[in-house]
């Protein structure tokens, strides 16, 4: 259903569940657990794959339909619990996208920090208004944060599933990779944000960006602790010497702007 395998630090969870992985009960749960594992364990960074011709085809509607009232009762938390196991990581998280990403697999793709798509026949989108079903409001939130609020709007009331190229020029994902070198790529952005961020900051600003204006007034006391920190255990002084440093050994280099 899940396979997980750790390539240099990077947990890599790549779905295989049926054809097209569609989210049913028990893959929803799957990826709660091992997403929220993975966030709590010495891995550095995520990547979300999945296999074959899809990376997620969304819900599994002919569990719903089959399951009627009490499945989804059941399913709707399972289905948040997922795409908020994503969203939520502390720690660097990347989709690589390798194929179709439909409805609940956009979702599951938008909840990621940054979003590399095979180039080649996969589509992505979010039709679940003409499925005939409301989006849960996870679900709204990480389009919005994903895409913003106008781009959201008109890709959730359009409904349409978009080529990858047209999904670079949308928004939906950062960038395209050839289909063979995919999970390298998604790999290489794994490790240098795991790498060129400290963890605790990554961790902060990254709550930062999806909490609401209440949770980043909170988050002032930790951001001033971090700021403290980093004056302190060497990381500032390290940035510098790095980009100070480098400057005023050339030849001609003007002075570099302030950081901060």
């Amino acid at each position: 259903m899940i396979e997980v395998d750790v390539t240099d630090g990077i947990g890599v969870v790549r779905l295989a569940h049926g054809k097209v992985n569609a989210l049913d009960l028990e893959l929803c749960r799957a990826i709660e657990e091992t997403l929220r594992d993975l966030d709590a364990g010495p891995a550095r960074a995520v990547v979300l794959t999945g296999t074959g011709r899809a990376f997620s085809a969304g819900v599994d509607l002919a569990r719903i339909v089959e399951g009627g009232a009490g499945y989804v009762d059941d399913y709707l938390p399972a289905l948040t619990g997922a795409f908020r196991a994503v969203f939520e990581a502390g720690k660097p998280v990347v989709a690589a996208v390798n194929g179709h990403a439909i409805a609940g697999g956009c979702v599951l793709a938008a909840a990621c920090d940054h979003r590399v798509m095979a180039a080649g026949t996969g589509t992505i989108g979010v039709p679940e208004l003409y499925v005939g079903v409301p989006f849960p409001a996870v679900a709204l939130e990480i389009m919005e944060y994903a895409l913003g609020p106008v781009a959201a709007r008109r890709a959730i009331l359009d409904g349409r599933n978009h080529t990858a190229a047209e999904a670079l020029a949308h928004g939906f994902v950062d960038e395209l990779a050839e289909p063979g070198e995919l999970l390298d790529r998604a790999l290489a952005v794994a490790g240098r944000l795991a790498t060129a961020v400290p963890a605790d900051v990554l961790r902060h600003t990254k709550r930062q960006l999806r909490g609401d204006a209440d949770d980043r007034r909170e988050g002032e006391a930790t951001t001033a602790r971090l700021w403290r920190t980093a004056a302190a255990d060497g990381r500032i002084e390290a940035f510098m010497a790095r980009t100070v440093g480098s400057r005023r050994s050339s030849p001609g280099g003007s002075p570099p702007p302030a950081a901060g």
